[in-house]
Parts: structure tokens; C-alpha cells; sequence
């Protein structure tokens, strides 16, 4: 069994700031790749940033300047880290992350359920 589990999620007003988490944890060997999407209300989702396990980092063009991916590969946890926050930001935040279960294995893909952000005055 594998679990992600984000957390960090809230009510900001514009221009406030909030840190996401998202942890793995389970039957793990590896994390490669993980990334952060997010789905605003009755839209779909799309990525907001990747990071690789050697910390190689992709962003949407509406992410770059306001948000910064970071993990910490020793407790296989994936940050995000959002700035100058928008209403337009307003989703519903999730992380998927790619883990290898065994030495030799592929890697599968999990996601986690989410974590709701709202910027509103």
C-alpha cells in the first residue's frame, strides 16, 4: 500500500502566501518524479509544477515567479510553496508523485485526495 497525503490547504485573501505538503508513505523503495496539480471548480485539472528525484523543477507559466516546488527525498515529501496568491488560484490542489515498491520494479503512479485552496477577500 501506498499513500499521498496533502495538507496545507486553507483560506488565504489575494496576495497571501501558503505552504502545501505531500507526503508518501507505504510499502516505498523509491519516489522519482512528483508534481502538483490543481483543479479549479467545474474545470480540469492541470499541472502547476513537476520535480524530479534529483530536484530538476517545471512550472506552469501561471505558476513561475509566485510558486516554488521543493521535496525533501529522505521523508518522501513534496512542498509547494505559493506567493502573491490569486483568486484565480482557487482549486482544489493534489499531488501525484511516481514510486518504485520493490528494487527492481517499474514505477506506478499515485495521487493523493487533495487539498482545497480558496483566495478570497
Amino acid at each position: 500500500q501506498v499513500q499521498l497525503v496533502e495538507s496545507g490547504g486553507g483560506l488565504v485573501q489575494p496576495g497571501g502566501s501558503l505552504r502545501l505538503s505531500c507526503a508518501a508513505s507505504g510499502s516505498i523503495i523509491s519516489v522519482d518524479a512528483m508534481n502538483w496539480y490543481r483543479q479549479p471548480p467545474g474545470k480540469q485539472r492541470e499541472l502547476v509544477a513537476g520535480i524530479t528525484r534529483d530536484g530538476s523543477t517545471n512550472y506552469a507559466d501561471s505558476a513561475k515567479g509566485r510558486f516554488t516546488i521543493s521535496r525533501d527525498n529522505a521523508n518522501n515529501t513534496m512542498y509547494l510553496q505559493m506567493s502573491s496568491l490569486k483568486n484565480e488560484d482557487t482549486a482544489v490542489y493534489l499531488c501525484n508523485a511516481y514510486v518504485r515498491k520493490t528494487p527492481y520494479s517499474v514505477t506506478l503512479r499515485y495521487w493523493g485526495q487533495g487539498t482545497q485552496v480558496t483566495v478570497s477577500s
